[in-house]
């Protein structure tokens, strides 16, 4: 049986492209070497896709930042400011992703969201009233033809019409409807293109099709596809979808003329059951995404090819492929060397998934696969003992109560006694964690993992660095301190490092935006907290001042969605057993004498159901409570905050005021402050600070743009419960940017105090 792979990861196995990126940006080297680096790249990864037998190769997965920001340049979907700058085609590009500030020009960076239920960032699309849509480029066939003259055929992916105007932000008064003629003008030149260059599939990814679709929605996808699979070209059309099932489109789908139709298997809830209800045309070729592109535990064959039999029974032409793209896992287990067997057994990234998909093809060729060494293999590892839980953890677990979840007394009293025992100044200033990650602060962590450095020496380096932080906050003159994070090589994988039942790679990195790349911990069995993590670095921050500092901590509905999570037990178990573990180094804090405590949830709507019909049953309705369950023990005074950033907030406010924190942080600056009206419309109770610069960037907002920011904000929320904070940490930036942006932050605040 043929295999699939829908995209795979572009970072290299050892990060060479976000180093390579990243010496761009500092001018180290030249737009050729970078372009070189990326063309090695993209051949290593065609090489090991052939040489492990996969049939279908994607090409144009590969991206300097963002698929969809390629998209949004192949079609011309590229703001004026922009193209105003006056610079290189790269640049250009760039200057989307990043801002630029410079000699030509300053402008700030698109939006960024978090790619539907995934860790990873897309860049927002902008289309203005006068854009003009159509096909601009030749990236697509650029690969294309790279890749074949290695001898490698490939279907070159693009993200489908129907996904792009979905996502796009319309800054004007036209709306996708208004550029459906445009777009799909430009896709049939795709399409031509393709035929004439003898391209045998083009895949078009259509993950918004996962998605509630209302009558308008269908309405839409059929005004572009019915008009696209018109065209006349010999090039097959693959509609690939991922991230859940395609109920509301899946009967109308099976009658269009596609060529092949990607399902998610693995998310995709009813997908097995709307195939066996509706059938799947004989004319077309099924992409059956059994294969979890998401996580990295091995597959069971046993599972797989059941349905790949049950498929085949219906005489249904099938492929198997991933369920979504690689890009979501770390590139290869050859790079792990310290963990035991008696775990990597259990684990398959992206690499090892391209010979599972060899493995599962073979086997399902088989009459008899039963008898097979790999498939016993592989029975056998899921047959085992994994020794995966602890008993303590599940009493304790056991006997939590109701009242456990709820704080007292009521919100509107405690931020009462909390004005009255803090006094800080109205719109007070803060920043949300860390500061920047300087050469020395990560050559003393390594030195120290490598045992070049006592414990002693390294925890001494790092009191220096927040004794420096502390004076440094002081003199730019921020009201509410942080310690700076300088122990902390991630804001998970510190807390899972120092937590029962996490397992760490060395290189297991995997992409969340851009240059961003993180290493996700795997969560092998049950959680729980045996010391403190923090409270000697914040308690010794808080020696240093007068000023309140902030404990920080990560919550548990983040720790879990930024972690390989098991897939033995559910999410809701998980979640708890990490908000117990949380709620314990709150409690601690707050007993050495940290009078705020922040506990992050930026990765809160990341593993929302992607319908809304599931939101609450199936994640909110415990997500929320685990959050509670992490600081209702505290006294009222102790003030209780939570920070949010890089997704679609707008829709659960309700759910978020539900958290019951005193304050929440947001990110807002890339999108325009569009929370705002929605924070008024739901009586929002939660102070809040919506970020009033982006830190994504390394551009420096001014001090009057800070203070408009800050004049619209108060149009939206109370004087009294309106905070003044970047809209996230200041851990990827550089020390003079940082410095520059919060002297203005501050200042535009104090101006702001002055006017009252």
């Amino acid at each position: 049986m043929k295999t699939s792979v829908i995209g795979f990861p572009r970072i290299g196995t050892l990060r060479e492209l976000k180093f390579a990126s990243e010496k761009y940006f500092r001018n180290e080297i030249d737009e050729e070497q970078l372009k070189q680096t990326a063309a090695e790249l993209r051949k290593t990864h065609w090489n090991l896709q052939k040489s492990a037998g996969i049939d279908f190769i994607s090409s144009n997965d590969f991206s300097f930042y963002d698929i969809v920001l390629d998209t949004a340049v192949l079609l011309n979907i590229i703001p004026k400011r922009y193209k105003e700058l006056g610079l290189s085609e790269l640049d250009t590009y760039f200057s989307m992703a990043r801002g630029y500030q410079g000699e030509h020009g300053d402008v700030k960076a698109l939006a960024m969201k978090k790619w539907f239920n995934t860790n990873y960032h897309y860049i927002v699309p902008e289309v203005e009233d006068d854009t003009q849509i159509k096909l601009s480029g030749d990236k697509l066939w650029n690969e294309y033809d790279e890749a074949e003259e290695l001898g490698i055929v490939t279907k070159p992916m693009i993200t489908g019409a129907y996904t792009m105007l979905k996502l796009c932000r319309y800054t004007g008064n036209k709306s996708a409807a208004d550029y459906v003629d445009d777009i799909v003008k430009a896709y049939k030149e795709l399409l031509q293109t393709c035929g004439k260059k003898q391209i045998a599939w083009v895949q078009f990814d259509e993950p918004a099709l996962v998605l509630d679709m209302s009558d308008e929605d269908k309405k839409l996808f059929h005004e572009i596809y019915d008009e696209l699979l018109a065209c006349s070209t010999d090039t097959k059309i693959l509609l690939q979808t991922y991230f859940g099932d395609i109920r509301d489109i899946y009967e109308d789908v099976i009658k269009m003329s596609f060529a092949g139709i990607g399902i998610d298997f693995i998310e995709g809830k009813q997908s097995y059951e709307l195939v066996s209800k509706f059938g799947f045309p004989k004319d077309k070729v099924l992409f059956a995404g059994l294969v979890n592109g998401k996580n990295i535990w091995k597959n069971h064959y046993d599972k797989t090819l059941k349905i790949v039999n049950e498929l085949a029974d219906k005489c249904i032409d099938t492929v198997i492929s991933t369920s979504c793209s690689l890009l979501h896992v770390p590139y290869t287990l050859g790079n792990e060397e310290k963990l035991s067997k008696e775990y990597t057994a259990y684990f398959s990234f992206a690499k090892e998934k391209l010979v599972e998909l060899n493995e599962l093809g073979k086997l399902a060729d088989k009459k008899n696969y039963c008898d097979d060494e790999v498939y016993k293999k592989n029975h056998e590892l899921f047959n085992g003992n994994r020794n995966c839980t602890n008993a303590n953890v599940s009493e304790r677990l056991s006997k939590v109560k109701e009242d456990d979840y709820i704080r007292l007394p009521k919100r509107s009293e405690r931020q009462k006694l909390q004005k009255e025992e803090f006094k800080l100044p109205e719109l007070p200033t803060t920043t949300i964690g860390s500061f920047p990650q300087t050469k020395d602060v990560k050559a003393n962590r390594s030195a120290f993992k490598r045992g070049e450095k006592t414990e002693q020496e390294y925890i001494e380096f790092n009191k220096k660095k927040i004794a420096e932080c502390v004076n440094w906050q002081e003199e730019i003159g921020i009201d509410v301190l942080v310690h700076g994070e300088y122990e902390r090589n991630d804001m998970v994988e510190y807390f899972g490092e120092s937590l029962g039942g996490f397992l760490f790679t060395q290189k297991a990195w995997v992409q969340s935006y851009g240059t961003r790349c993180v290493k996700p911990p795997i969560i092998w069995g049950d959680v729980y907290r045996d010391k403190p993590i923090t409270v000697e670095w914040s308690v010794y921050a808080q020696s240093l001042t007068k000023k309140l500092m902030k404990g920080m901590l990560t919550g548990p509905v983040t720790i879990l969605n930024w972690s390989f999570p098991r897939e033995d037990i559910s999410i809701k178990e998980s979640i708890s057993q990490i908000a117990l573990a949380i709620r314990d180094e709150v409690l601690d804090l707050e007993a050495n004498g940290i009078k705020v405590i922040q506990i992050d949830e930026a990765a809160l709507r990341e593993k929302l159901p992607l319908r809304k019909t599931d939101w609450y049953k199936e994640y909110l309705d415990f997500a929320i409570p685990a959050f509670r369950l992490t600081h209702s023990g505290v006294k009222p005074e102790t003030q209780i905050h939570t920070h949010m950033c890089y997704s679609e907030f707008t829709d659960i406010i309700p759910a978020i005021d539900d958290m019951d924190a005193d304050v929440i942080t947001f990110e807002a600056s890339r999108s325009d402050l569009q929370i705002l009206d929605s924070l008024r419309e739901n009586n929002f109770e939660t102070e809040a600070g919506p970020g009033v610069y982006d830190i994504h960037s390394p551009r420096v907002p001014s001090v009057e743009e800070i203070t408009n920011v800050l004049k619209l904000m108060l149009t939206k929320i109370e004087r009294g419960k309106l905070w003044v904070n970047p809209d996230c940490g200041l851990k990827t930036r550089g020390v003079k940017e940082s410095d520059a942006s919060l002297r203005n932050m501050v200042l535009a605040a104090e101006r702001l105090r002055e006017e009252a």
